[in-house]
């Protein structure tokens, strides 16, 4: 629930990527990675599964800035399922027992981000008992969001850093259509910063290297990208194309 910009793009392109490919895409429907894996899903225009860990009725769902999200879960083909009766609130005891379901009903997990303990790794555990592939995303060895994903790496997981890495560890050969991008520069500054993001997400101090701009006229200059929505902020000052 509490990830970054980082992982919230991660999510959301991955699930597009594996809807694309003909996946169906199981998740918690919590707020933060579960919510942006469903939104990757629905923006390929495919279903999504949400696994709910409190009653289906709308007094009980959580969280209740999800609601809007039911109707185009359905609208695709999808579904929310819980083993809750109505009216049961979510607590800390009916979330981790629903990770479970999640896993068992995928044929495998990817953990985005997580600390060493979270929910995201008791499905992972969940995930092995039931022989279900395990899949985790690499991040900053700084960050104590890529503790989790780190662990389980070292512990066998697939390091994924595209949805080709999961297809192919699944056995399946299928293509995927990728969002086609069209992100014009308007100026010779945005230009220089577009080109330098065009591979890899960076940090500011090396958008500056790489582009030979002045300091000040390359924070203006991604201010107004942001503005645009042509490139997003992953957090501490790194930034890569939208």
């Amino acid at each position: 629930r509490k990830c970054t910009a980082y992982g919230r793009k991660i999510a959301k392109e991955i699930a597009y990527d594996l809807s694309q490919a003909g996946l169906t895409i199981v998740s918690g429907f919590a707020p933060g990675i579960d919510t942006s894996a469903h939104l990757g899903a629905l923006e390929a225009g495919k279903r999504t599964v949400a696994v709910l860990g409190t009653g289906l009725e709308e007094k009980s769902i959580y969280p209740k800035s999800n609601l809007k999200l039911v109707q185009k879960i359905l609208e695709k083909g999808g579904a929310l399922i819980s083993e809750y009766l109505p009216g049961t609130p979510g607590s800390k005891f009916t979330f981790p027992q629903r990770n479970r379901i999640i896993s068992g009903l995928s044929l495998g997990v990817l953990v985005v981000e997580a600390p060493k303990r979270s929910g995201a790794l008791i499905t992972a555990n969940w995930a092995k008992q039931q022989n279900r592939e395990i899949f985790a995303i690499p991040g900053s060895l700084y960050s104590l969001n890529s503790k989790g994903p780190h662990f389980l790496i070292k512990k066998g997981a697939k390091l994924v850093e595209t949805a080709e890495d999961i297809l192919e560890e699944l056995g399946f050969s299928l293509k995927i259509k990728k969002k086609k991008q069209l992100i014009e520069a308007e100026n010779r500054e945005e230009k220089k910063i577009l080109k330098a993001l065009a591979q890899n997400a960076l940090h500011i101090d090396k958008i500056i290297e790489k582009t030979g701009l002045n300091p000040a006229v390359t924070i203006r200059t991604l201010i107004i990208l942001e503005s645009k929505g042509k490139i997003k902020n992953l957090g501490n000052n790194t930034f890569a194309p939208s």
